[in-house]
């Protein structure tokens, strides 16, 4: 007789499967079905299984019973949460066999986050656990935080990126001047606009022959190297040929957006003939939100190469995620992973020098902080809305309240006066009255 649970789907825990072989991925599931009264959730699972693997919604001879136990989905964890009658909402892990498809970058994606969604509305996948025989076939990013901190010379404070605005629409020349002058105010980096691209009067290689020159011109005042990510997003077959005459013709970092795909960017990073970092803009992830979750896909861009990373941060101001699961972005971008090097968080969107404090203890001071407006839009220009950013910078790294360091900083100062300093609430854990809370030194 059969079985309403197939055994090859079910009969599994993280304990017994083989780790090394099986990818898991962890979901949230909350289903009803309108005018029933039973719901039986192991049947969707066994549903959800299938599809990433080798199954339809009728059965067909050629899926054996070996073709299901080497090749299916399979349920290792289910961890139901309270909810109303007629609701079932839980934890779900599933865990997929490496073997269907190698270390296929589309292909797997097919499996985790593929036909999944279309079985519940109220479906997002919160983490996926990489396996030692997937990982071991990619390279991740070729420099990482302590190759980009090598490249610049820089050892322990936070990066500041200046992002080149208005998105589109500059010549290659008035980029250059606006480069040049936020790098005579000490920033780190330089990035084109996630938008920019060839258009009538700025064409790639004049724009990135202009602003490498300023840069030149910038570093022999300064002696300091910026990088510059310009921006190589293009179909997929041309994104290589595109990177590799940018290097040639000097370029020393690329910016890549999402929208060219996982696999796109792990390709563009393996390519030996493109030896410069690669900033990861997140660009549409940002409508994967509710069905994804950043960490995941943070997990998933480090993996193919990325050495940087926009990441979603609480104080933004654009707020797409809860405190903690930006916080989780970053903290999965720099935690061990077998051989692959961290990338770079990056807490972006209305950032502003009076964030910065915050920003450190939240996240440590390996971060590249990017900034539009929050330096363009200094009162005093360009110049001084880097210079408000280093000075913040040495503030914090030095113990130094930013209103203090100001006194003597005309440019942070008027960073100060014109944007403000974030004051982080706290919550009162652990006590009954807030008014009875002992103040604690990280919180002053």
């Amino acid at each position: 007789m059969k079985r309403y649970y197939d055994p090859d789907i079910f009969n599994h825990t993280l304990d017994g499967i083989d780790r090394d072989e099986h990818i898991v991925a962890t979901y949230y599931v909350e289903d009803t079905v309108p005018g029933e009264d039973f719901i039986d959730h192991f049947a969707l699972m066994q549903s959800m299984a299938l599809e990433g693997s080798t199954g339809t919604w009728v059965e067909v001879k050629e899926e054996t019973p070996e073709v299901r136990r080497r090749l299916s989905g399979k349920m290792l964890g289910y961890y139901e949460i309270p909810a109303p009658e007629g609701v079932k909402k839980a934890v779900v892990q599933l865990g997929f066999p490496i073997s269907a498809w190698e270390g296929n970058i589309p292909m797997m994606l097919l499996s985790i986050s593929g036909n999944c969604f279309a079985y519940s509305k109220k479906l997002r996948l919160l983490d996926v656990i990489f396996p030692k025989n997937l990982v071991k076939q990619f390279q991740g990013p070729k420099f990482g935080i302590e190759g980009i901190r090598k490249l610049l010379g820089i050892e322990k404070r936070p990066l500041v990126l200046h992002i080149i605005k208005p998105k589109m629409g500059m010549t290659p020349e008035s980029t250059a001047e606006q480069v040049y002058q936020t790098a005579l105010g000490g920033v780190d980096m330089v990035k084109d606009d996630e938008m920019c691209s060839d258009v009538y009067n700025c064409k790639f290689e004049d724009r990135l022959s202009a602003v490498m020159d300023a840069l030149k011109r910038a570093e022999k005042k300064t002696g300091k190297k910026v990088l510059y990510f310009v921006s190589i997003t293009d179909e997929v077959n041309r994104i290589n040929e595109k990177a590799r005459k940018a290097v040639k013709a000097g370029a020393n970092a690329l910016l890549l957006t999402y929208s060219a795909g996982p696999s796109a960017l792990r390709v563009l990073a393996e390519d030996p003939e493109v030896n410069a970092p690669i900033l990861l803009h997140p660009s549409h992830m940002i409508a994967m939100t509710p069905r994804i979750s950043w960490p995941v896909m943070a997990k998933i861009c480090r993996l193919c190469g990325a050495d940087m990373m926009l990441t979603p941060t609480y104080w933004s101001s654009i707020p797409m995620v809860s405190l903690e699961e930006g916080l989780r972005t970053a903290q999965v971008k720099t935690a061990p992973f077998y051989h692959i090097k961290k990338t770079w968080p990056m807490p972006c969107a209305g950032m502003y020098p009076g964030l910065l404090p915050t920003l450190v203890k939240e996240y440590g001071t390996d971060i590249v902080i990017p900034a539009g407006g929050g330096m363009l839009g200094h009162p005093m220009g360009y110049t001084a809305g880097a210079m408000a950013w280093r000075q913040a910078i040495d503030a914090v790294m030095e113990g130094i309240p930013l209103e203090e360091a100001a006194r003597t900083k005309p440019e942070l100062k008027a960073a100060i006066d014109h944007w403000g300093v974030l004051k982080r609430p706290h919550t009162p854990w652990l006590r009954i009255s807030p008014k009875y809370q002992p103040k604690r030194p990280h919180e002053e």
